[in-house]
């Protein structure tokens, strides 16, 4: 154990990771720094690459493009439901950023169901009707599918030709969209990754937007960095990857929130439940005699056959049918129209139906070996019912005999948790914490959040890019100045019971930057509180001190009654000039041989012994930072 004064709670940060995996350093070792300092210069390196990324964007310009008078209106009002307001916000960002003129590199997070890929059309239509090609990305088949039909409904009567390109195509078709591609007279096309191929060629390309994007590999998303030199990106997410989500929390890209559920959506009743046969039918029976159908997911191929025979004997009264990622294109077309039409009533599938599927009549939700699905995809499946004013029921089976890994039961508490609508984004921050964030910009996918946790490196990710653009300037955060006045300096629990809440306030109190601030906090602590107590004060008044250290290079600060011993960074002081003066116009200063300044004042009551430091330091202040 280590124990810190709460006035340097500021160096602190939560690790925020699995604890089993953590190592731990010994106490006066010097590993932890040796690591610390290795992550520093790799973060560097990192950091100038970004600029350089966001310094090619930002001189980079792409053609200004505004919605089309009245026909855009027209457009938006075919949306057969009222827009939320977070949907509406989202809009007018993306608005915003193709009317910039600079390319757009924008993340809609936004739960499933909420309403993202109206957010697309709207974009789309608007590219489209300046006349530039729009591409949509999907990560399966069947989403490429829907996305056609969703597009090819909308678009009717504009003059937009919507293409569709992925294996549910026939050859002559992809062929003959592939030329329209490339002499212009297709403007949107949708398709999987058969649209990343390097066979495939654009006229005019405004606009891709990727949806589901946590699908896709590296070398994807590499190879869509280089379509998109000037080209606007859209990014539609509901469980962003944690190097995403670290992205949009670092600026490199910019975040739309949608977290208003649309209006009468109920969220979905989820269940962890061992394997059930009784139960299992009686779920599969209540959706189908209340006019609805269920889906049947399974991790893998080979486990449709046991889960096959499980319909077949326990539940005849059903009609089921298969589908997975292996069929042939034509008989998964065909399986999918079938069941949106309603033939029959349990969808039997791989987690091929994982993204994006939108089919209102089905509400209930079977997982078969829950525990082999990751977190995100556990979400992702579960948003696949509940779409419409219903309520729906998810139900997470696990192996009987077989015992569940940590990770495993992990995920699922997660999942369990996470039971109000709109909680994508909580579920993105805890795969973040719990995988850690990976290289923005390379391969790596853990990266030095497992050494270092996601607050620290997070922190030390904005310093080092802090430090690199010349026109701001950042405090050294890398040391913090020693005060030792011998005073009391807490917040008491007599004061503020709630331990949860004192260390906020702690924490609050060490980012304070000014001495506004400090008032309005301490008007604050007031108010929520009742009347400052001695102690409170004197943490306040300790961390201006601070601040005051940090301004005059001073490390290290020891005041008695008799005065005060201030010891300087020598390597950081840019002005000596200023040390020399205050040590020539103060009688009371004295250098002494080990290069502390010894302060001689009458220090016996406390507020005299924190105003005699304030003063002091104040003198020691560069007029540049006064």
């Amino acid at each position: 154990k280590l124990f810190l004064p709460v006035e340097n709670i500021e160096l602190l940060s939560r690790y925020g990771s699995a604890p089993d995996t953590v190592m731990l350093d010994t106490l006066g070792s010097a590993s932890w720094q040796a690591r610390k300092s290795k992550a520093k210069q790799r973060l560097r390196d990192m950091a100038e690459q970004l600029i350089k990324v966001a310094a090619k964007r930002a001189l980079r310009t792409a053609e200004a493009v505004r919605p089309p008078e009245g026909a855009y209106d027209e457009f938006c009002a075919r949306f057969p439901y009222s827009e939320t307001d977070d949907q509406l916000n989202a809009i007018e960002d993306v608005i915003g950023d193709l009317q910039s003129g600079r390319p757009m590199d924008r993340l809609i997070c936004g739960d499933v169901g909420f309403g993202k890929t109206e957010v697309a059309l709207r974009a789309a239509f608007i590219m489209a009707m300046s006349g530039k090609q729009v591409a949509v990305v999907a990560p399966t088949t069947v989403l490429a599918r829907q996305h056609f039909k969703t597009f090819e409904d909308r678009f009717r009567g504009w003059p937009i030709k919507v293409r569709q390109l992925s294996r549910l195509v026939s050859t002559k078709q992809a062929n003959s969209t592939r030329e329209e591609m490339r002499n212009g007279q297709c403007d949107v096309v949708i398709g999987t990754h058969a649209l990343l191929a390097k066979t495939v060629g654009f006229r005019d390309l405004g606009l891709l937007i990727v949806d589901e994007e946590q699908r896709f590999g590296v070398q994807h998303k590499e190879r869509l960095k280089a379509l998109r030199a000037d080209v606007h990106v859209l990014t539609l997410t509901a469980t962003p990857i944690p190097r995403t989500l670290q992205m949009a929390l670092s600026g490199i890209r910019d975040l739309s929130l949608i977290a208003t559920p649309p209006v009468d959506r109920l969220a979905v009743r989820t269940y962890i439940t061992p394997w059930d046969p009784v139960s299992l039918r009686e779920a599969i029976l209540r959706e189908r005699y209340r006019g609805g159908q269920s889906f049947f997911v399974v991790p893998r191929i080979s486990d449709l056959k046991r889960t096959e025979e499980f319909l077949e004997m326990h539940v005849p009264e059903v009609k089921y049918v298969i589908a997975h990622g292996q069929m042939p294109g034509s008989a998964l077309e065909d399986v999918m129209t079938a069941f949106y039409d309603g033939q029959y009533d349990v969808l039997l599938s791989t987690s091929i139906i994982e993204s994006g599927i939108d089919i209102p009549t089905a509400n209930t939700m079977i997982i078969y070996r829950a525990d082999r699905f990751g977190l995100a995809q556990l979400y992702q499946m579960r948003g696949r019912v509940g779409r419409s004013k219903t309520r729906a029921y998810a139900y997470m089976t696990l192996p009987e005999a077989r015992k569940v890994t940590a990770g495993a039961q992990q995920r699922l508490k997660v999942l369990q948790s996470l039971d109000t609508l709109g909680s994508g984004f909580s579920l993105a921050s805890h795969d973040l914490a719990m995988r850690g964030g990976g290289n923005p910009l390379g391969q790596e996918q853990s990266g030095h959040i497992k050494d270092l946790g996601v607050e620290l490196y997070q922190h030390m990710l904005e310093e080092a890019v802090a430090s690199l653009r010349d026109d701001m300037v950042v405090s050294d955060q890398s040391w913090t100045p020693q005060v030792n006045l011998g005073i009391s300096v807490l917040i008491p629990e007599s004061y503020v019971q709630d331990l949860n809440v004192r260390l906020s306030l702690y924490r609050r109190a060490s980012e304070i930057e000014n001495d506004a601030e400090s008032e309005s906090f301490a008007a604050e602590m007031i108010d929520r509180f009742g009347p400052l107590r001695r102690d409170v004060e004197n943490l306040l008044k300790v961390m201006q001190i601070k601040r005051l250290c940090r301004m005059a290079h001073v490390e290290k600060i020891d005041a008695g009654p008799k005065g005060a011993v201030l010891t300087v960074r020598h390597g950081d002081v840019t002005q000596p000039e200023v040390i020399i003066n205050a040590l020539q116009n103060n009688m009371n200063w004295k250098l002494r041989p080990d290069q502390t300044i010894f302060v001689r004042a009458n220090m016996d009551d406390e507020r005299l012994r924190i105003s005699g430091v304030i003063r002091a330091l104040k003198t020691l202040v560069p007029p540049a930072q006064d």
